[in-house]
């Protein structure tokens, strides 16, 4: 399909900020949380965690049992790269971080509620930030 007719076909709004000059929140349904935080239900869960996006990844672990997590396991940016955007703005190639991410399970078996609740709690939260960019990720 030519670009130009994809376009038409595709939602799309074309984002030409310079990235020096954009703030990105970060939305991850790898089933990341922090250990502070309930886990996740493994046999599905529509909920959702805010992660501050200072963060220390150490104290960042993955609950989910439908994808091989194992090297997210060793390193969590793989799927949630929070050290990653934190150097792009440390570099200033972004000009800064929303103060908060969320991480979901991609998998789960509560599909009316992340529709119906969760991904438009998400959605309010990112629209009354200061966010530009929404980097999402999945596991």
């Amino acid at each position: 399909m030519p670009l130009e007719l994809a376009r038409r076909a595709i939602p799309y709004t074309p984002f030409d900020r310079p990235l020096s000059e954009t703030t990105v929140a970060l939305v991850s349904t790898a089933g990341v949380y922090l250990k502070s935080q309930q886990p996740f239900d493994v046999l599905g869960d529509g909920s959702y965690r805010i992660i501050p996006s200072d963060s220390d990844v150490s104290d960042l672990v993955i609950a989910h049992e439908h994808y091989d997590h194992s090297e997210a396991d060793r390193d969590v940016n793989t799927v949630f790269p929070i050290e990653r955007l934190r150097e792009m703005v440390a570099d200033g190639t972004l000009k800064g971080l929303n103060p908060e991410f969320f991480g979901m399970m991609g998998y789960t078996l509560k599909l009316k509620q992340v529709l119906d609740e969760t991904a438009p709690e998400i959605a309010k939260k990112i629209e009354r930030s200061a966010t530009d960019l929404v980097l999402l990720t999945g596991g």
